[in-house]
């Protein structure tokens, strides 16, 4: 697998995977707790992690025409 590929799978371990070892309710971030806020940033990282990935996607580069 290509580095693009890992980069692809990350927001799914981010979100999945770290909920066991963030799941408190303390501290709290921006008035939310812990586990809700870690969330929150994960679907916003996975949002500039997919517009990152079709930036660099070689399928979807213009021919130029």
């Amino acid at each position: 697998m290509k580095a693009r590929d890992w980069l692809g799978v990350l927001p799914f371990i981010g979100m999945l995977g770290g909920i066991p070892f963030v799941n408190r309710v303390e501290p709290y971030v921006i008035g939310m707790p812990f586990v809700l806020f870690w969330i929150v940033l994960w679907v916003v990282l996975t949002s500039v992690i997919m517009a990152f990935l079709n930036k660099i996607d070689p399928a979807t580069k213009e021919d130029g025409q």
